[in-house]
């Protein structure tokens, strides 16, 4: 056996694991009963997420008059909500996609739970632009069908259009992704499963998986043409999105910056959510020795190296107003900082920018407390800077009879808080009923990368292997 470089720490801490023990422990939260603080989360977690489908119900009944918006700010927590929650949902096929391309191991124990992330972070950035139609009820049409209205089609000309386009496919292709990741685990809790009924629910999702060679063949072909499909996802979907805001004349969006800046952007907010979630599930499931201090720090390295990006492109849209020489471009950006709105853009560049950059320091990026703190500032920075680009730059017009303000009413406040609960609920009712580790991955690196075979030899572990 080859033994790995001693200067790399091991993925899977203990030097007592075993595939069974693995097997036992990943199927544990499956397999046994909730406890009193999974309960505790989904219930406050329920309770937002049924508040908000309230508030989104009174939306469609009454009309989005009953936001906060004017004739001047017409979009405003709405679509800072759907750009965060699209951003949000990058890092799950980044985890699992580019770094599967790029043999990187230590995505094993974390790439489940980041696209599981990513399905519902973008089905709640599509409840957004459904609501913000008004009719609801026709949101079809956008949609490229045959249709009895004569020659009544999409524009295909229109920014929104292509976001149906670009969200629908990056859905569905994550959908697909993230599910044939899970057969073999389905075949597992299957094969364990004692009543009759949670045996025949995970033997229709496994699809009859038998774990021959042959099937783990394909597996490894189909994953590997998912993640080649999905990689150029990663970057278009975020990029299409900025266009709704590129292609306008708007001074403050009016600029070619905005595609790399959003991909950048969502890497970093939707890792900074990978983490937030990851530290929570690894204390309250017990999963220390598959979720290690290296995969904490290597996320962080990422946050940092992203967030680096993200406070360039800052920068470079201050530098770029000031140089073009435009007047109406030169007052939107000082008024960003020097505004009314001056506090959302300073959060933004505290949280973005300046906390990310503590993560240089070994000790605090090696810090579970540290790690959860900036990664939350990192999430709360995100969201101000999605409400920066779009409020501020529209709540100042071309005309000063036009300036006004924009107060977020409860129904905004509301709508926002549910898609969190909501996001939350299914998150929580996706660590009971599906494996949150990438079970037979894992079991994959334990010879390579587990701290038990670090220092055996080969006779050692194939003795192991045939016990196991």
């Amino acid at each position: 056996m080859v033994k790995e470089a001693e200067v790399r720490d091991p993925l899977i801490l203990g030097k007592d694991v075993t595939y069974h023990k693995i097997t036992e422990e990943v199927c544990a939260p499956v397999e046994g009963k909730a406890n009193k603080y999974w309960w505790g989360v989904f219930t406050l977690s329920l309770i937002l997420g049924l508040w908000g489908l309230g508030c989104i119900t009174y939306t469609i009944g009454r009309g989005i008059g009953v936001w906060g918006l004017n004739t001047t700010v017409g979009w405003a927590w709405d679509i800072t909500n759907f750009v965060w929650w699209v951003g949000i949902g990058h890092a799950g096929t980044l985890i699992s996609a580019v770094l599967l391309l790029f043999r990187q191991k230590w995505r094993m124990a974390i790439n489940r739970a980041a696209e599981a992330m990513t399905i519902f972070a973008v089905m709640m950035a599509a409840i957004f632009p459904g609501i913000h139609m008004g009719r609801i009820w026709v949101s079809y049409w956008v949609l490229p069908l045959p249709n009895q209205f004569g020659s009544l089609w999409p524009n295909f000309n229109s920014p929104l259009l292509w976001d149906v386009f670009a969200i629908s496919t990056y859905f569905s292709v994550s959908l697909v992704f993230w599910y044939i990741g899970l057969i073999p685990d389905f075949a597992t809790i299957r094969d364990r499963a004692t009543g009759p009924i949670a045996k025949r629910i995970y033997s229709i999702l496994s699809f009859g998986w038998t774990g021959n060679a042959k099937a783990w063949i394909r597996f490894e072909e189909v994953s590997l043409v998912l993640a080649g499909l999905a990689t150029p996802l990663v970057f278009s979907v975020h990029s299409i999105v900025s266009m709704d805001f590129a292609t306008s004349v708007i001074p403050g969006w009016h600029t070619t910056i905005f595609p790399p800046y959003f991909v950048a952007g969502a890497i970093f907010s939707g890792f900074a959510m990978v983490l937030t979630l990851l530290l929570i599930a690894r204390k309250v499931l017990s999963f220390e020795r598959y979720i290690t201090i290296q995969h904490i720090e290597l996320m962080n390295i990422i946050i940092v190296i992203t967030g680096s990006m993200v406070g360039t492109a800052y920068l470079s849209e201050l530098f770029i107003s000031w140089y073009s020489g435009v007047e109406y471009e030169s007052y939107a950006f000082l008024n960003r900082f020097s505004g009314p709105y001056a506090w959302a853009y300073w959060s933004m560049m505290t949280c973005n920018v300046i906390t990310p950059q503590l993560f240089w320091f070994k000790k605090i990026r090696t810090s579970l407390v540290a790690s959860f703190i900036l990664s939350i500032f990192v999430n709360i920075g995100m969201w101000f800077e999605r409400f920066v680009i779009i409020v501020t730059s529209l709540h100042r017009d071309y005309v000063p009879s036009n300036w006004s303000m924009f107060h977020p009413t409860w129904v905004d406040i509301g709508v926002y808080l549910g898609t969190i609960g909501l996001f939350f609920t299914l998150f929580l009712l996706f660590t009971r009923f599906f494996p949150v580790l990438a079970l037979n991955e894992l079991k994959s690196i334990l010879k390579s990368s587990g701290e038990a075979y670090r220092d055996k030899g080969a006779p050692e572990a194939k003795k192991e292997e045939i016990q196991a």
